[in-house]
């Protein structure tokens, strides 16, 4: 039993995973509701599942459908997420919205991580975390706030370089939150490889990591972990090509807020937009390969964390 399990759904492909103590990854769904265009969402959901099964983990993607939080789900199922008339966003404070309106949302990292807790799964992996924003560093993301609080693990490309990363790095270090660099030692920029900002602590191995994630929860420590893996060289978009565009889109973010014209979690999704048209679908492809091979790291280190204490890891 889990805590309100009664809002939850399972797939059988998680059931019997749990059933049988295997690894198990959360996948958002934010990305295939809010962040990428059809038809390439419905591919990169499939893309995903294959590349976490292929590195020995059971993959679960999580959303809300048919009043239910979904805990891994079926191609049907994604179909209709994806196609779903005016999907929620759902972050930690529109869990019982969605819920209670019986709409379909796509989770956050901050959803997915609090769902993926909540079902017993320690290992998430995503495209890039929120963070403090450029235009108004009042404006954080919840995703800082649910990485100081919830143990999951959470392999990304680093933040989205549209913020202020600096003062992401910050917010995470006084909060507690480790992060760690898989075979670098430098804070991945989602589109590039970064250049100036260090991580916490490099790790080169995937069992080192399972190693450091086990040890910081046994000593009872209960932040989550936050692992970056920079994009492959040959999808990066260098910095004389990506910033002009950032300070183009922070321009614009800046000026229709002063309109009134969007707030809040619209503005994450409108900038990614943007990026994209000004990139000429670049981005795009940077971001589909970031995701794939951060669901490969997550697999193998799901696989890994498994091995050390499978029974502390997994919730009934």
């Amino acid at each position: 039993m889990i805590s309100g399990d009664r809002f939850y759904e399972f797939s059988q492909e998680v059931i019997r995973a749990k059933s049988l103590g295997q690894p198990i990854v959360a996948l958002e769904s934010t990305v295939l509701t809010h962040g990428l265009p059809k038809p390439q969402n419905m591919e990169l959901a499939a893309r995903m599942e294959e590349t976490v099964r292929e590195n020995g983990a059971t993959p679960a993607t999580i959303s809300l459908l048919d009043g239910k939080i979904q805990v891994g789900m079926n191609g049907e199922q994604v179909e209709r997420l994806i196609t779903a008339e005016a999907p929620i966003k759902v972050s930690l404070r529109d869990f019982s919205t969605c819920l209670s309106l019986a709409k379909p949302g796509g989770t956050t990292v901050a959803g997915t991580m609090f769902a993926a807790n909540q079902a017993g799964i320690q290992v998430f992996a995503t495209g890039g975390i929120g963070g403090v924003h450029r235009e108004a560093e009042l404006d954080i993301s919840a995703d800082l706030p649910a990485l100081s609080k919830i143990p999951v693990l959470v392999v990304c490309a680093g933040a989205k370089s549209i913020l202020n990363l600096s003062a992401t790095l910050e917010y995470l270090e006084t909060m507690g939150v480790p992060v760690i660099g898989y075979k670098t030692d430098i804070f991945p920029e989602f589109y590039s490889r970064g250049k100036d900002l260090k991580v916490g602590l490099r790790l080169d191995t995937v069992k080192d990591i399972a190693r450091f994630a086990y040890n910081h929860w046994a000593l009872g420590l209960r932040s989550g972990i936050l692992v970056t893996q920079p994009v492959e060289p040959e999808y990066q978009i260098e910095d004389e090509e990506i910033i002009p565009v950032i300070q183009k889109v922070s321009a614009e973010v800046i000026e229709l807020q002063r309109q009134k014209r969007i707030t809040g979690k619209e503005v994450t999704p409108y900038e990614l937009m943007r990026v994209n048209e000004l990139t000429k679908d670049k981005s795009l492809r940077t971001n589909i390969a970031f995701l794939i091979n951060n669901a490969r790291l997550a697999a193998q280190i799901a696989a890994e964390l498994s091995k050390l204490n499978p029974k502390k890891f997994q919730k009934a």
